[in-house]
């Protein structure tokens, strides 16, 4: 009994009515009355933190206050560094087809095994008797294409003497004569001289032989002013001895066109001439077979 009148007086507490009343200091003038109960006070105070809490939740999940939350994950750089791992697993697959790709190439021209890609498979699920070697059509037309532009290529022998497999695509080309004049020294692989020379008198205009590009104007000790064009499919002339040059590393020239002025500078000269060579892929031609000069 003692304990039911206890709850029941707790009950009546809660229940029991007041009143908040705001005054003047000055007139104590009623401004403000209000009837309120313990209960309804407890109830006002829980929702407005109810409503408070909520609002703050809303406003730090839909917003990027939450990023300044201690361990909380950004979702922009959660999606960047997601996005760079695929790429770098992509980027890295690339590179290893790429390497198998150049290692085949080697390998065809060394004549080795190449290197198959696959997927790895149980050696009791394969059937070898099924396997059939192919030729690749791609792989065909590649090996005509290289077969066919190194027929014409020009190398020494063990002697030291020029060995042309076929002359065809030498002269399958237009040469324009550099300079008209008389030969006084040939084409002589034993004694290095990889070009002639050509006397003419001062100051003569020296000509491109082909369409092409500078890759070399200077000056050297030896042989005073140079110029060297490099032509389509491997082709170099270099023109030594001049006293102007008239182009610059980097102009394109067309055949005919002047590129420099002959003269004698150098230490290597005993007079006005013109030093010309020809290459072909990294070896010297003789000149004087397919160009005239007089």
């Amino acid at each position: 009994m003692v304990k039911l009148k206890r709850n029941k007086k707790w009950y009546k507490n809660l229940r029991g009515k007041y009143r908040l009343v705001i005054l003047n200091d000055q007139t104590f003038e009623e401004r403000i009355s209000l009837r309120l109960t313990r209960l309804n006070v407890f109830v006002v105070l829980f929702s407005i933190g109810v409503i408070f809490m909520a609002l703050t939740f809303i406003l730090i999940a839909n917003s990027s206050i939450k990023e300044y939350i201690p361990g909380y994950p950004n979702i922009n750089e959660t999606r960047q560094l997601y996005n760079l791992n695929i790429l770098a697993d992509s980027l890295i697959l690339d590179i290893e087809r790429k390497n198998k790709y150049i290692s085949n190439i080697k390998n065809i021209f060394n004549g080795d095994t190449l290197v198959e890609d696959y997927l790895e498979i149980e050696l009791a699920e394969a059937r070898y008797d099924t396997i059939r070697n192919k030729k690749s059509i791609n792989d065909s037309i590649l090996r005509a294409e290289f077969e066919n532009q190194s027929m014409y290529n020009l190398y020494f022998t063990e002697s030291g003497q020029l060995k042309e497999s076929n002359e065809a695509s030498i002269k399958s080309f237009s040469f324009f004569t550099p300079l008209q004049g008389i030969i006084t020294s040939g084409f002589n692989l034993i004694e290095n001289h990889y070009g002639i020379d050509l006397v003419t008198s001062h100051n003569e205009a020296v000509k491109a032989t082909l369409d092409g590009t500078v890759v070399f104007s200077g000056w050297t000790l030896e042989t005073g002013y140079v110029i060297g064009l490099q032509h389509e499919r491997n082709f170099i002339s270099v023109y030594k001895h001049n006293s102007v040059l008239l182009k610059k590393e980097g102009d394109h020239v067309l055949a005919g066109e002047p590129i420099a002025i002959s003269g004698q500078s150098g230490e290597l000269t005993t007079g006005p001439h013109l030093h010309f060579e020809l290459w072909e892929n990294g070896t010297p031609v003789n000149p004087e077979e397919y160009i005239t000069f007089y």
